[in-house]
């Protein structure tokens, strides 16, 4: 059994669409990080010593684990699934990855964070990561022109990378300039692992669609 702490956030997400697609059985622990300040508390600052979600606790290992990176892989490496070791696609799968923890993650946060939360405190920083946000987005088009998913097959790269696409309203993007994001994020959505880790903390929250 896998204890999950976990939000309603593009990290949090990751990982109860992981556990769903993978089959393991978990429990979850909301850690509501909006209202109340429950990262801080010392319980959960033994199992995320980074005050931040997600975290598990596999009580197979008895191992507890922070970074939604590093939750996936170990839950890849656990079951078999989803990230295949053979060579090059382990790589060409953990590049992707740190593409995402590295800038779609950071970049596509701020651009929520200062277009959508706090439009107006900084003209300067609205438009660096509005014009980040695009870039990146037009990196994904062009790879999803080459192959289905971003390492070839499904695996934890898409899982990492969707649930911040899904927040497209707020990046001031358009899918409509970008059709083959479209058709992987679609193709995703309606993948039902997906809705269950979705919808894992508020059942009926409604998915959003191009």
């Amino acid at each position: 059994m896998i204890d999950l702490y976990t939000w309603m956030t593009p990290n949090g997400q990751k990982v109860s669409i992981m556990l769903e697609e993978v089959g393991l059985p978990y429990r979850v622990h909301p850690v509501d990080i909006e209202n109340g300040g429950a990262q801080f508390e010392p319980e959960f600052t033994k199992i995320s010593p980074n005050n931040k979600i997600p975290a598990i606790v596999d009580h197979d290992n008895e191992l507890t684990l922070m970074e939604s990176g590093a939750i996936l892989m170990y839950l890849a490496e656990k079951t078999g699934k989803l990230w295949s070791h053979d060579f090059p696609t382990k790589w060409r799968v953990l590049e992707w990855l740190m593409w995402q923890k590295g800038g779609v993650g950071p970049f596509l946060g701020q651009v929520q964070h200062f277009v959508k939360v706090s439009p107006g405190k900084s003209t300067y920083a609205e438009e660096r990561y509005s014009k980040e946000s695009k870039r990146l987005w037009s990196v994904l088009e062009r790879r999803l022109g080459e192959v289905e998913y971003v390492a070839g097959d499904y695996s934890i790269a898409d899982i990492a990378i969707w649930p911040w696409i899904s927040r497209f309203e707020w990046q001031t993007v358009d899918f409509d300039e970008h059709p083959n994001v479209k058709r992987w994020y679609v193709a995703i959505a309606n993948r039902p692992a997906v809705q269950r880790g979705w919808d894992v903390l508020e059942v009926g929250r409604v998915m959003p669609m191009p």
